[in-house]
């Protein structure tokens, strides 16, 4: 493994010479704190970022207030603030008490300056590459370039408080909690690179288990207290996938930040990979077609998540609206007797449009593979890894 960049140190204080030294002279040097410390931070923040969702019956969701409803939304997104402002406290007084860091160090640490423009840009481009496929059939494909409006923008991450949450306030949260917060510990307590990358976010894939409580207090039939065991096992299985993901994706941005040290873009990573949702990986390709009428303003769909190309109407167990996988609940019986949501229509397109689609697949995971390392290479990368 390699030492740290020499020119992060040039501008620094003891505190970077004394990381230096854990490359050079680590097992002369002991850690600044114990991995114990680190880990139980950690579990605290994972606690502090998920526990309010159930104490609270603002945040907490039900069959007749989904997670989607805005007013759900809005107290999430204060407790979510509220969390990154404690768990920021503890990281800074650690490192300032245990680690002596300066305000250079700390900023330097937390990923938030100096900021690297070209680094944001490379790492916005790897994660592209690795969704060509997908950006090919939704610009292409599906003619989605006719979107790409300041409007259409605006309508998404400031209209929409899905959009919202799912495109700035999830992404930003969630990276300064597990990312930002959570790695600068595990490097004062000595915890080497790889480890950091392949252990610490699945504590990030945990902290998405809970979803799992959330499907099923929303999809268990009015007048049961326990959800079927339909239901049950479909909240398992999606639990599941959604931990695998996730901790897939913490993987990713663990390892960019590190390369990095660079939150910008790791958040901003997040918010694309959230808007393209998990790619098609089976199936022919479809045309959508959206035709519909007025939307309420305070009704939002939820996260597009159902891959390329399939949508449709289904009725949810817990009363709402589904369009493709993403459930529709009215805030309360006035905005239900008012909304009416999209009607979408799929056509089936000719093979070659999906013979291309998983050419580009797979030519985007090769691409992703091999460009992994000089895209996310900077001089302000926390630690050098050998490959």
């Amino acid at each position: 493994m390699s030492p740290l960049p020499t020119d992060l140190y040039d501008r620094s204080s003891k505190l970077f010479a004394k990381l230096k030294g854990y490359y050079t002279h680590g097992a002369e040097l002991p850690p600044l704190i114990s991995q114990r410390t680190a880990f139980v931070c950690a579990v605290l923040y994972t606690i502090l970022f998920v526990a309010p969702y159930y104490l609270s019956p603002k945040l907490r969701s039900t069959a007749a207030n989904s997670r989607d409803a805005p007013s759900v939304i809005q107290a999430r997104t204060r407790a979510a603030g509220l969390t990154c402002l404690a768990s920021t406290v503890i990281t800074v007084y650690l490192l300032a008490i245990h680690g002596h860091a300066t305000p250079h160090d700390a900023l330097r640490l937390l990923g938030l300056w100096p900021v690297q423009a070209t680094d944001i840009a490379k790492v916005i481009g790897l994660v592209m590459i690795l969704f060509v496929g997908p950006l090919y059939a939704s610009l292409v494909v599906e003619s989605g370039w006719r979107q790409l409006t300041f409007r259409e923008a605006k309508d998404t991450l400031f209209d929409s408080w899905t959009g919202y949450r799912n495109l700035v306030v999830a992404p930003a949260s969630e990276e300064i909690v597990f990312r930002s917060l959570v790695i600068p510990l595990f490097i004062l307590a000595k915890m080497p690179p790889k480890q950091i990358v392949f252990l610490t976010p699945l504590i990030f894939g945990l902290a998405h288990v809970h979803h799992m409580a959330d499907f099923c207090r929303t999809h268990t039939p009015a007048g049961r207290t326990l959800p079927t065991m339909g239901v049950f096992l479909q909240a398992l299985l999606r639990a599941a996938f959604q931990f695998c993901y996730t901790s897939l994706f913490g993987f990713f941005t663990a390892f960019a930040f590190l390369r990095t040290g660079n939150l910008y873009a790791i958040i901003l990573a997040h918010s694309f990979c959230n808007f393209m949702g998990f790619p098609q990986l089976w199936g022919r390709l479809e045309s959508v077609d959206e035709g519909y009428t007025h939307v309420a303003p305070n009704v939002t769909q939820g996260k597009r998540d159902e891959g390329v190309g399939h949508a449709q109407w289904d009725e949810s167990p817990a009363g709402g609206v589904k369009v493709g996988n993403s459930l529709m609940q009215p805030e309360d019986e006035r905005s239900e007797r008012a909304r009416t949501a999209t009607a979408v229509v799929s056509t089936r397109l000719g093979l070659g449009w999906t013979v291309v689609y998983y050419v580009l697949i797979l030519a985007g995971a090769y691409g992703f593979y091999r460009l992994l390392f000089p895209l996310t290479e900077s001089r302000n990368a926390l630690v050098v890894f050998s490959r």
